[in-house]
């Protein structure tokens, strides 16, 4: 069973507002493409979950 951490802020790496995304707190590394709700280009997250807390490594465009 899947628990959602909500409200993780991070700025879009296009349009530079601030969004928050709600991210499931598996156990270990994730990473999954979500669209900017501002700008609607597509994110790729990575994030890593240790101890019940999540942690971005890292918020990229995927046309870098």
């Amino acid at each position: 069973m899947s628990e959602l951490v909500e409200g993780v802020y991070f700025s879009c790496p296009y349009c530079g507002e601030q969004i928050s995304m709600s991210l499931e707190r598996f156990s270990g590394s994730q990473s999954y493409i979500e669209d900017c709700e501002v700008c609607c280009r597509p994110i790729e997250i990575s994030y890593t979950v240790s101890d019940g807390e999540v942690f971005l490594n890292q918020v990229s465009r995927l046309d870098d």
